[in-house]
C-alpha cells in the first residue's frame, strides 16, 4: 500500500544556525534522487558515507555524511535518505532547491508520520504519541508518550477489539443458525464476555482524565481578595515578574498566566483580579474572568493575609489555602499554609505541596491512560453500545450494537472509518516528522 503520492523531503532538525542539519527524503525515487545529488553511485545501504553533495550545474553544495536506507525497513516504509549537512542557512537552502529541481517535492506537516501510519508502520494511538514526544515538556510526558508510542496502549485496545470480534462471531452463529444444536453455553459465554468488556472499558474511562492532563498541563488558579500579596506569589512560582505588584487595591485587572513545572508536570499558573466588589467596569470585568478561571481550575489556591479573616473554604483536593505576608505575624486557619512571598519563608514547602497535588492528579497505575479526547469519545460510544447490547434479548438488535462497538474501537487505532480524521491530526506535526 503506497504511503503517498510522489518524494518527499524536508528538514528534520530545527531551523536556524547549528552544527548540522538533518535533511530526510522518502518514497520511491529516493535512491535516484541521492545518486544524482553525490554525483555517483549510491553508499552501502545504511553506513554513514562522507560525500559530496552537488547541484545541477555542477556547483559543490556541500561536503556531508549521507545515508542510503531502502525500504520496507525504514520509518515510513518507504526507500529513504538522510543527508546530514552543515547546518548554515545557505546550506539547506541550496540543497532544497536543488532537490526540487530534482524532481521532488517539500514534504507537507506530519506527512512522514501520515505515511508511516498508512503503510503500517505505525498504528493511529502511536502515530499520536510521536506527536506528543515531540511536543513532551516535561519528563513526565516523555514517559507517557513512549509507553504509548511502545504499543502499549494500542495492544490494550487490540485485545478489546479482538474479544469484542469474537463475541460477535457467537452472536452470528447464534443469528444464522438457529434451530443448530450449538452448546448451551455460547450465549451464557457471549453475555460474560461483554459484561467483562464493559467493566474494562468504564475503569478506564473512570480515570479522572489523568492522561489528558498530563499531556494538556494542569491549571492552577490564584485567587483571593485584593492585597493579600496573588501577584507576588505568582512571581515567586513562576521565577520571573509575570504581574505588577502594587500596594493599590485592585491592580490586577485581568487573568495573568505563567507556565512552571510542578512535580515534573506542566502547570499554567493564573493570577487573577481581587475579590471584592469593583468599582469600575473593566475591573469588574476582571474580577468576572477571574471567577470563571477559578471555576475551571484543577486547583485554587486561596489567598488571604495571616490574621484576616478567612472565608469558609472547603478543605478538599481542589482547594489549597495560603496564609500570605507571615512575615507580618497574625494566625491563619488550621491546615493553611503560613509564606510570605516577600522573604521567601515557606515558598519551598508550598512548592512542594503543588508539586505533590500536581502528581497525584497525573501519575496512573496499571494499564496505560487515556490521552485524548478522541479516544475518550470513541470508547464512551463503544461503551454505550455494548451496553445496549447487554440490554436487548433480540439477537439481531444486539448483533447491531455489536458491530457498532467494534467499529467505534477501530476508530482509535485507525483500523476502520478514520479518514476524517486524518488531516486534522497530521497537520498539528512539524514538517519533517
Amino acid at each position: 500500500m503506497s504511503g503517498g503520492d510522489g518524494t518527499i523531503f524536508a528538514l528534520a532538525s530545527g531551523a536556524g544556525l547549528a552544527a548540522i542539519a538533518v535533511m530526510r527524503l522518502s518514497g520511491s525515487e529516493s535512491g535516484a534522487v541521492l545518486a544524482a545529488l553525490c554525483g555517483g553511485p549510491l553508499p552501502a545501504t545504511r553506513v554513514a558515507t562522507l560525500r559530496r553533495l552537488w547541484n545541477h550545474d555542477g556547483d559543490m553544495l556541500d561536503q556531508a555524511v549521507v545515508l542510503w536506507l531502502p525500504g520496507p525497513n525504514t520509518y515510513t516504509g518507504e526507500d529513504s535518505a538522510e543527508l546530514h549537512l552543515h547546518g548554515g542557512r545557505a546550506v539547506t537552502e541550496a540543497v532544497a532547491e536543488t532537490l526540487v529541481t530534482l524532481g521532488i517535492r517539500p514534504a507537507e506537516p506530519g506527512e512522514f508520520t501520515r505515511r508511516a501510519f498508512l503503510n503500517g508502520k505505525l498504528d493511529l494511538v502511536q502515530a499520536e504519541a510521536v506527536h506528543d514526544l515531540v511536543s513532551a515538556e516535561t519528563d513526565a510526558q516523555r514517559r507517557q508518550a513512549l509507553r504509548q508510542l511502545n504499543g502499549a496502549l494500542g495492544d490494550l485496545y487490540r485485545d478489546w477489539s479482538d474479544r469484542l470480534r469474537t463475541v460477535l462471531a457467537q452472536q452470528e452463529a447464534l443469528i444464522d443458525f438457529p434451530d443448530e444444536d450449538l452448546p448451551p453455553d455460547v450465549e451464557a459465554a457471549l453475555l460474560a464476555t461483554m459484561a467483562e468488556l464493559a467493566t474494562a472499558i468504564g475503569a478506564h474511562l473512570n480515570d479522572d482524565r489523568r492522561g489528558e492532563k498530563l499531556r494538556d498541563g494542569l491549571f492552577f488558579a490564584i485567587s483571593g481578595p485584593p492585597n493579600v500579596g496573588k501577584s507576588s506569589l505568582m512571581n515567586a512560582l513562576a521565577d520571573r515578574d509575570v504581574a505588577i505588584v502594587s500596594p493599590i487595591p485592585g491592580t490586577t485587572r485581568d487573568v495573568l498566566e505563567a507556565r512552571v513545572v510542578l512535580g515534573g508536570v506542566p502547570v499554567t499558573m493564573v493570577d487573577t483580579a481581587g475579590l471584592r466588589d469593583a468599582e469600575d467596569a473593566i475591573e469588574a470585568e476582571g474580577v468576572r474572568r477571574g471567577q470563571a478561571r477559578t471555576r475551571d481550575a484543577d486547583l485554587v489556591i486561596h489567598v488571604a493575609q495571616a490574621g484576616s479573616p478567612w472565608p469558609d473554604i472547603p478543605m478538599d483536593r481542589t482547594n489549597l489555602l495560603v496564609a500570605n505576608k507571615s512575615d507580618l505575624g497574625g494566625p491563619g486557619p488550621v491546615g493553611a499554609l503560613r509564606v510570605s512571598a516577600l522573604t521567601g519563608q515557606g515558598l519551598d514547602e508550598l512548592r512542594g505541596v503543588l508539586s505533590a497535588r500536581a502528581r497525584a492528579m497525573t501519575e496512573t497505575a496499571g494499564a496505560p491512560p487515556l490521552t485524548r479526547q478522541r479516544h475518550r469519545a470513541a470508547l464512551e460510544s463503544a461503551l454505550l453500545h455494548i451496553q445496549a447490547a447487554q440490554a436487548v434479548d433480540l439477537p439481531e438488535l444486539r448483533g447491531e450494537d455489536l458491530r457498532l462497538a467494534l467499529r467505534a474501537l477501530g476508530r482509535i487505532t485507525g483500523h476502520v472509518g478514520v479518514e476524517d480524521i486524518l488531516d486534522t491530526l497530521f497537520s498539528q506535526f512539524c514538517i519533517g516528522k
